[in-house]
């Protein structure tokens, strides 16, 4: 049997792609990882006469949707490649199909086909296994989808990296203090982040070295875990230390794009191991994870700085200090949890800055 690809997209952030193919029984639409697995199927039309129950032995090998689930019966003309258009979530990790200027199809961050929501369709009648039907919750998705849209048109206009920068560069020099050596971490590709070195001061013997850009876009899968995401969906990261700024900064060329890549979320107490191996970035060899906090005050050393304030297209941001962890903390981390850990450096006297 033909199949035709009517679409084959990446996301920005490379982390997931987006597929529609087509053959003469039916359309459907693939949410792929970047290896090419089908992460979440789902549905979009039949173009032959429903049965009016699934039959995985009949022509389309059980992937013509049954009659009470299309809003089409007797099957829906073909779709047509140069109408289709993908526009991605902010986070990266849902999409948008629309046909022309109609929704087609939502394949949100949320969906999961194992738990058995595939996605949702517009041609699809209540739910089935195959898609949900769009038209229960478009009037939620659609101003998503218009945000998606917009975010996208303005990320690629000339200059809103620059604007994302330089708000978060002001806030750590009005925060912190004066900025010296700033790094691009982000080999060019979206999430596009850069890292700042806030040089220690006569009254603060330490380095800050931070993120600046992560705030610029929402993170991944949230929508998994609150109903409500918006006080955690755009980070920053920073580490305190002595060391050589370009030895600490070394970190954040992959934590500061993890989120993204990995589509995954960072918030308070949670720990990450080094991406891919890494030894350590440029640390000592024992450290094997980073630990994320909010507030340093819960471990040893001097005051940290307020850095608290800034918001960015409407949310705040949350700033989350790194402490390098071994792989024996790391490990005490997952079994118990990141509160347990902190009281348990604490009473060893580990300090929040790294010297």
């Amino acid at each position: 049997m033909t199949v035709d690809i009517l679409l084959d997209e990446v996301s920005p952030y490379r982390s997931r792609r987006v597929t529609v193919v087509s053959d003469a029984h039916t359309t459907r639409a693939h949410l792929r990882d970047p290896r090419g697995e089908i992460l979440v199927p789902v549905w979009l039309a039949n173009h032959t006469p429903a049965p009016a129950v699934a039959d995985p032995t009949a022509p389309g090998n059980g992937t013509l949707v049954p009659a009470r689930h299309t809003k089409h019966p007797k099957g829906h003309p073909p779709i047509l490649s140069d109408q289709l258009r993908a526009v991605w979530f902010e986070e990266g990790d849902g999409v948008a199909l629309l046909e022309g200027e109609s929704l087609l199809a939502v394949i949100p961050g949320w969906a999961e086909a194992e738990v058995g929501l595939p996605g949702y369709a517009r041609e699809a009648v209540g739910r089935s296994t195959h898609a949900w039907a769009l038209d229960d919750v478009a009037h939620r998705l659609w101003p998503r989808v218009v945000h998606a849209d917009a975010y996208w048109q303005w990320r690629d206009a000339p200059g809103a990296s620059r604007t994302v920068q330089r708000t978060v560069f002001s806030h750590l020099s009005r925060t912190i203090g004066p900025g010296d050596h700033y790094w691009d971490v982000s080999d060019g590709q979206p999430p596009l982040i850069c890292v700042s070195e806030r040089p220690a001061t006569e009254g603060r013997d330490y380095t800050v070295v931070s993120t600046v850009g992560m705030c610029g876009q929402r993170m991944p899968t949230l929508d998994r875990y609150m109903a409500e995401s918006a006080s955690y969906a755009r980070v920053e990261l920073a580490m305190a230390t002595t060391l050589p700024a370009d030895r600490a900064a070394h970190v954040f060329r992959w934590l500061g794009v993890f989120p993204w890549r990995a589509v995954t979320w960072f918030g308070p107490g949670h720990s990450v191991k080094w991406f891919q191996g890494e030894d350590g970035s440029g640390l000592s060899p024992t450290y094997a994870a980073a630990l994320l906090i909010t507030d340093p005050a819960v471990l040893p050393g001097p005051p940290a700085p307020d850095t608290s304030g800034l918001e960015f297209h409407g949310d705040p941001v949350r700033w989350l200090w790194v402490v390098p962890i071994t792989r024996p903390e790391h490990m005490f981390a997952k079994e118990h949890d990141a509160a347990t850990l902190l009281d348990k450096l604490a009473a060893e006297g580990r300090s929040w800055v790294l010297r």
